[in-house]
């Protein structure tokens, strides 16, 4: 936190406002009304964006339960499941980072289809061997590395991305939460079709096929050229690229501040909440009402992104961490063994909650960085984010064996308290004001 961070575009060094950013960097001005859209949300690069976000969103949410139903049919347990997600998730994490350079470096745009596309293969490559039913673990295992691979090389793409096709980063981000909200709802039920009328290989084969539509709709999108970068930054090595992202993540206080913040939260809070509120509810409730219960969140989480389409507050990192106060309720409701139409409501609040701070968070990123490194320093904040979710979701059943379920999810709804109060607390994320 001593070094000095380079100079942004303007020309000011990166700290001259990191903490209030009161006005957009000259090059989002321009990429924002490239396309001679002005304020209009819906322009054709938008839309084609929002798109592919959407229909990539409804295929991964379709994955678990086709890969569940797959590996069941072919005599695998739960075990084998957790291997495969644990493949794709570790090489996720592990690769983002690289991802964040070279989107930095390279076309973006390019570089995220070309990994849609890689997915589309991989995908296709499982739905044939679950069609023919010669299903071997390794195999499945890698395909899922792969793919984490190549989300690794996509993602941080997103984030450089949005400003550009939307000038109203908020606005746009507020659609694209809303619309993932809703994929979260309905992609679990379409897979559960598909296995049933097909077999777990056709939703790979629909899987394969969201991703397909995925990189059209990101090949048809007109782009500006990326600003000249000057002969220093050619003759830039990688590692120098990725020290150099380093240097403007941890130059914002507020920036690296919320994600050891969050990385507690996914610890000690969202990590354990998945496997412990099914243990909980599944056992005495029944399934049925473990699925109502994960409906209201994602309903929840679809209310938070379109409440962010409206409420256009100035500092929005405090907007968004008071709204994380209402992430208590839902372990608290599990917790405490309240009824179901009571743990539906604590469900929605929560996802409510996360949904609003999704947008204010990511709308501050896109905004406050300069957008020549902004690839790097979201993959940066992404791998951060996914640390300790895996952690947190291991930990929970050994947690749960000593204290008890019920207990460690009242104390993940206390954690959830907590960090939100942290958030409020630490001044460079309270009184960050937003970009105009």
């Amino acid at each position: 936190m001593s070094d000095s961070p380079p100079e942004a575009p303007s020309g000011r060094p990166a700290t001259a406002a990191p903490e209030h950013g009161p006005t957009l960097p000259d090059p989002l001005r321009a990429t924002a009304r490239s396309d001679g859209t002005g304020d209009r949300l819906w322009s054709r690069n938008f839309l084609l964006f929002f798109t592919a976000r959407a229909v990539a969103k409804l295929g991964d949410t379709m994955l678990p339960v086709a890969l569940s139903a797959g590996l069941i049919q072919q005599g695998h347990g739960a075990g084998a499941i957790g291997a495969v997600l644990a493949s794709l998730s570790l090489f996720l994490a592990g690769f983002v980072i690289f991802g964040g350079v070279f989107c930095d470096r390279f076309n973006a745009r390019a570089l995220m289809a070309g990994s849609d596309l890689v997915r589309v293969v991989t995908q296709a490559v499982a739905a044939v061997l679950f069609l023919s039913g010669n299903v071997v673990l390794w195999q499945i295992c890698v395909i899922g590395a792969i793919n984490g691979i190549a989300g690794g090389m996509f993602e941080p793409g997103v984030a450089g991305t949005v400003p550009k096709v939307a000038r109203d980063v908020q606005g746009a981000n507020g659609m694209i939460r809303t619309a993932e909200s809703l994929a979260m709802l309905a992609g679990p039920a379409l897979a559960g079709l598909l296995v049933a009328l097909v077999s777990p290989g056709g939703v790979f084969a629909a899987h394969a096929g969201t991703y397909a539509l995925s990189a059209v709709c990101l090949l048809l999108l007109r782009l500006p050229r990326d600003a000249p970068r000057g002969a220093r930054r050619q003759r830039t090595g990688y590692l120098t690229d990725l020290a150099e992202g380093w240097r403007h993540f941890r130059a914002r206080t507020w920036m690296w501040a919320v994600i050891v913040v969050w990385m507690v939260f996914m610890l000690t809070a969202w990590g354990p909440l998945v496997p412990l509120t099914a243990a909980e509810i599944v056992p005495t409730a029944g399934s049925g009402a473990y699925g109502l219960v994960n409906s209201a969140l994602g309903a929840g989480t679809a209310a938070g992104g379109l409440l962010a389409l409206r409420i256009r507050p100035l500092r929005q990192l405090r907007a968004g961490s008071a709204a994380l106060l209402g992430c208590c309720c839902f372990p608290a409701a599990v917790g405490a063994g309240l009824p179901v139409w009571a743990m539906m409501g604590g469900a929605a609040v929560s996802g409510a909650g996360m949904g609003f701070w999704s947008v204010m968070w990511a709308t501050s990123v896109q905004t406050q960085v300069p957008p020549e490194v902004l690839n790097r320093i979201h993959a940066l904040e992404v791998a951060g984010s996914l640390a300790m979710l895996p952690a947190g979701q291991a930990l929970a059943g050994p947690a749960a064996g000593l204290l008890g379920s019920r207990q460690v999810l009242l104390a993940g709804g206390a954690m959830a308290l907590l960090v939100a109060c942290t958030l409020l607390s630490v001044p460079a994320v309270r009184r960050l004001r937003r970009v105009v």
